[in-house]
């Protein structure tokens, strides 16, 4: 199957933005001091919400760099190939 340059740039852009946001998205569940994320501020005692909101983020991180890839892949396969005399 080949996939078009815009959908191949589509794939690409959105592997790059899920790997942005979940990234930033992991650092800030890492820091909460709001208590949502750790019981007592304490990085040893994780709640409920750090493990399902990791699982999230994590799952979201393997799926945009699958996704990345695809679109990659379809650029390559796209680009011209150079003239041979």
């Amino acid at each position: 199957m080949k996939l078009s340059r815009r959908t191949s740039w589509f794939l690409t852009a959105f592997g790059v933005w899920s790997l942005v946001i979940w990234t930033t998205f992991v650092k800030n569940l890492w820091k909460d001091s709001g208590g949502q994320a750790f019981t007592n501020g304490d990085h040893a005692q994780p709640t409920a919400f750090f493990w399902v909101h990791l699982l999230l983020a994590l799952t979201s991180l393997a799926l945009g760099l699958a996704i990345g890839t695809l679109g990659l892949r379809g650029l390559r396969a796209t680009r011209p190939t150079p003239a041979t005399d």
